[in-house]
Formats: structure tokens, sequence, C-alpha cells
């Protein structure tokens, strides 16, 4: 039974935390703990040091001892100063330590899941469970540190110094003691829940203020303000209710502890002055020990006595970085993955069928081949499944059925690291890290020359725009490159792809955001680039498609037609519609593509 219990608090939160991290700074916790002994010893010390200051003082026979006492009184209070200093140093060093452990454990977490998860998580959620959750373990563990080491040690040697100076007067304190307790306990039944509560609504606050910062535009134009502002008073006004609830209960042990001391200081006076703390009468040395040591033993008996409740609340910030860490990675890499071998880069779903998690299949029973060194567009209306194609190309998720493959190994048997060395990208959604717009663009080949960077940048068509920029290519781009125009930001992100250098290229309407000059310069560049690649593009825009080796029209989930535009055209299908929707006149195929390019 007892190993059973022992099994089970080993395998709960609080388990886990101290056999992950307090016995993982074990030598920084174990020079706090020696300090928090010395600093119990010489408190209590300091009580009982008491009685020979006060009989220095007050009888002539200990008078010559004084200079003796008032040394014993330096060292004493000097030896408390440096352990003090060193409990503290050290404590804050294992502190900070779990912090930054526990938040890098939880940062490779999420990079380890696949993106699904990032659509099923608010990134609120994740950023509290990320920052409040580490600091919670940290909290935890020193409270439990310095409870049951500096607090009950302190407790322990100032009761042995009143009971050694008073036996009689100190039950009064063994009666004091339990009443706080019980004060105490009944407060732990609504922490936990007042704490979860005041976690959802500090998640609700970064929640706006992320909307806020990516949504600037949107509530300007559609003067939003007074509803964000409401949305933010509300969640304000939960956090500060909160924060008044915890700190009324964890206010209640002070008052608490402040009157029953009050009683005991007055029990003491009366027991003493009646006579009947025994048949001796006391001297003032030490009855002045006695009271010091009891109104010292104070502080440290008020701390244990919210010890549990500090305990419950950062249990529920524990709960949910566990919670994160416990999560079963939604990708997984397999065990016996093996590298991509060297091939071609054909490209091919075979009986593919997936669905995202909660919705009906995107993609039934879809079997299609990029061809090797070939460019091939992918058109048709949104929501046909042409992304989702592309994320079971990038394996951001994994079909629910059937295979993907590259040079005919199942990506489910390949390597992460070799499968992204393969694939360069360039979405519809550009992003930029709040860095340089070297950094940028260096980040898909970090081992890239400054040469070669500028190259790629002015095959983009960017070069000249950069050079243009403050600082040129040392110009730091804001968050999500908040200081570029989008036309700016997508070339970046085109000159980050061809720094790639990638057998794949996988296009998402990379060039919406450009001018019509700048896309025919872009798209010329790219097409001298991208010789003897397998390359595949998105496109709403039929003329950024027209001269693929073949073109897809990918709708509801399947495959309708494909060829090349002459064929698709003879078709006089779905591509022929889209056609004619976009040129607003039917013509031969031949004669229309020339004039686009004119």
């Amino acid at each position: 039974m007892i190993k059973r219990a022992w099994t089970e608090w080993r395998s709960g939160y609080m388990g886990r935390l101290i056999s992950e991290s307090f016995f993982a700074q074990g030598p920084l916790y174990a020079v706090a703990i020696v300090a928090m002994i010395a600093v119990a010893a010489t408190t209590a010390g300091s009580a009982f040091m008491m009685e020979y200051i006060v009989d220095a003082m007050t009888s002539p026979e200990m008078r010559d001892w004084a200079a003796v006492i008032a040394l014993g009184v330096v060292l004493l209070f000097l030896t408390k100063a440096v352990a003090s200093y060193i409990q503290a140093i050290y404590l804050a060093r294992a502190g900070n330590r779990i912090v930054a452990t526990q938040q890098d454990r939880v940062y490779r977490k999420l990079l380890r899941h696949g993106v699904s998860f990032f659509a099923e998580n608010e990134s609120a959620d994740l950023l509290m469970r990320t920052t409040h959750g580490a600091q919670a373990a940290r909290q935890l563990i020193d409270v439990l540190v310095t409870g049951f080491v500096r607090d009950a040690l302190t407790l322990v040697g100032l009761v042995i110094v009143m009971v050694y100076q008073q036996p009689v007067l100190s039950i009064m304190f063994f009666v004091v003691g339990p009443i706080a307790l019980l004060g105490v306990r009944h407060l732990l039944k609504s922490v936990r829940a007042i704490m979860q509560a005041e976690f959802k609504s500090l998640a609700e606050i970064i929640r706006v203020l992320q909307e806020t910062t990516v949504g600037i535009k949107v509530i300007k134009v559609f003067s939003l303000e007074d509803r964000m502002i409401t949305r933010m008073d509300t969640a304000i006004r939960k956090v500060e209710e909160r924060s008044n609830d915890i700190a009324r209960l964890q206010s209640i042990a002070s008052p608490l502890m402040e009157f029953l001391a009050g009683l005991a200081v007055a029990g003491v006076l009366v027991v003493s002055t009646l006579g009947i703390a025994g048949s001796e009468q006391p001297t003032a040395g030490q009855l002045m020990s006695f009271i010091t040591a009891l109104l010292m033993a104070y502080e440290p008996a008020k701390r244990l006595s919210r010890m549990r409740v500090q305990i419950e609340t950062a249990m529920v910030g524990v709960g949910l970085l566990f919670g994160l860490l416990d999560q079963e990675d939604t990708m997984q890499e397999n065990p016996e993955a093996r590298d991509l071998l060297d091939g071609p880069g054909e490209i091919a779903l075979r009986n593919v069928t997936f669905g995202y998690q909660g919705s009906m299949p995107v993609i039934e029973d879809m079997n299609l081949v990029f061809e090797a060194g070939k460019t091939t567009a992918l058109v048709g209306q949104s929501g046909g499944g042409k992304s989702t194609i592309f994320g079971l190309i990038m394996r951001f998720y994994d079909p629910d059925g059937g295979s993907v493959e590259i040079d005919g190994q199942n990506l489910r048997e390949a390597s992460y690291s070799s499968l992204r060395r393969k694939i360069s990208y360039v979405g519809q959604d550009t992003f930029l890290f709040s860095a340089s717009v070297m950094e940028n663009l260096r980040c898909s080949a970090p081992d890239a020359t400054d040469e070669e960077v500028i190259e790629a940048a002015k095959a983009a068509h960017a070069h000249d725009f950069i050079c243009e920029l403050s600082n040129g290519y040392d110009t730091h781009v804001g968050e999500n490159g908040t200081f570029l125009s989008g036309g700016q930001k997508q070339r970046i992100a085109i000159a980050r792809a061809i720094l790639r250098n990638a057998e794949i290229l996988l296009l998402d309407e990379a060039t919406s955001a450009l001018d019509a000059e700048s896309e025919a310069l872009v798209k010329s560049a790219l097409d001298a680039l991208t010789q003897n690649m397998t390359v595949i593009v998105i496109a709403h825009r039929l003329s950024t498609v027209l001269e693929a080796d073949k073109i897809m029209v990918v709708q509801d989930g399947a495959v309708v037609e494909q060829g090349n535009l002459d064929e698709l055209m003879e078709l006089n299908g779905q591509f022929r519609n889209l056609f004619d929707r976009q040129f607003k006149k039917r013509e031969p195929a031949a004669s229309a593509q020339t004039e686009i390019a004119d």
C-alpha cells in the first residue's frame, strides 16, 4: 500500500516536478539548504542570546562578560547575514534554471507538434502555459524548500529555546499553533478554482492584445475599438476580481496569526506575573529570551500556515505546464526513419484520403503524380484542396489513408530533416521574422555567403529596394515585416526560397502581392532558376501558370482535368470556364497566351 501511494505521488505533478526539476538542480539547492539551516540556527541562537544580553545589562556579576557576549552577537548576526545572502543567491539561481529548463522543454515540445496542433490551440493559451506554468513550477519548489527547510527548522529551533527557557509557558504556544492551522485549512477549497479562472482571464487579456496587434487595420476600418475595449475591460475586471479573492484568502492567515500571537504574549505576561510558570521565579533574561523566541516564531509560523494556500495556487500553473508537456505529439517521426535518397524529385499521391479533425474528407482516394523536373500548376476554386495537397507534401499532416511519396519513398518513413532539405516553399501569407533583411534571407540557408544571398535577392528583384532601406541588408524589418510593403515582403520570401536551392519548390500564390511588372520579372527569374527542378504552383490568376508543363484543375478534393494549356482549352471543360471568366472572351489558346505574354 505504501509502495502504491509512493508510486502515485511520484507520477503526480508535484512528484514529477521534484524528481525532474528539484533533483536536477541538486547542487544549487544543496548549497541553499545548508545556508537555510544556518539561518534557522542563527535565528534560534539570537533568541537564546537574549537571556545573556539582558542579564549582562541587569545583573552585576554578568557585566564582565559583556564584551564576550557582544562579540558573540556580532558573529551570530554576521553568520546569519552571510547565510541569508548565500541562500537568496543560490535559491534564485536554481529557480531561474528551472524556469529556463521548463520553458525550453515546452518550446521543444511545441515544435514537435504538427501544424494541426497550432490550428486547434490558441496562441494565448500556449503562451500562458509556457510563461506562467514555468514560473509556477519555480514558485512551488521555492515554497516547498523554504517552507520545509528554513521556516520549519527556524520554528523548531525557536520552540526548543522556548521550551528550554519556560516549559510551562510554552504550552500556550502549542495551543495557539493548531488553532491557526485549523483557521487556514478551510481556505484551500476555493483557491484552486479561483486560480484556474484567473488563468483563463489572463489568457483572454493576451488574446485581445495579440488580436489588436495583428488585426489593427481591421479594427480601425470597421470601428471596432469600442468592442475591443469592452472585451479587454471584461477580462481585466475578471483578473482583478480573482486577484482580490486570492489576496483575501492569503491575507486571512496574517491577521489571524497576529491576533493569536497577541493572545500568547498577553497570556505569557499574565502567567509569569502570577508566578504560576514554575516554582522558581524566572530571571529577566530567561523571560526576555522566551518572549523573543515567541515573537520571532510568528513569522515562520505565519509562512507555514500560508504555505498550503501557495502550494494550491502554484499547482494550477504546474498542472497547465505538465498538461501541455504530456500531450501526445500530433506528428511523430518514425523511429526507424531514413533519409530520402537523392532523386529527381517526383512526387506522387497514392489513394490519398485526408480530412481535417472534425470535418469531412477534403481529399478522397486521390491519385496524382507531379513529374520530376517539371512545373505543375494547381488551379481551381478556393476550398478545393490545393493547399491541403501542399500540406501533405510538406508533411504538415499525414493522410488518413494512402501514401504521399517522393521518388517512390513514403514520407511516413522519411526523416524530417531530409524532407525539409528537399523542399522550399513560398506561401501567399508571407511571414518574416522580427530581424534584419539579411537574417530573414539567410534563415533558409544558414551557411550561404553574403554574395550568394545578394545573388538570390537580385534574382527575386529585391536587391534594389533592399539597398534603398536605411541600413540596406542590415535593416530590421519589424514584427512580421511590418516596415515593408506587401510586395517587398513577398520578394524577400521568394529570394529566401531561391537561396534554399532545393530540388522541390512549392509556390502558393507566390506573386499575388506583386504588380504586373514585378510579377513578370520575378516569373522570368524563376523560370531560369527552376530548370530541372520540380515546381508546383498554386495560382488563381491563370496568367501566372499558362506556361506550366502541366495544369491540374482541382475541384472538391479531386483532380477533374489535367494537361497543358492547349489540351485543357480543347477539352472545353472546367479550365476553359475559368479561363473565359478571367479573360472575358473565348479565343484559341495559343493566341490568348501570346496576348498575355505581350
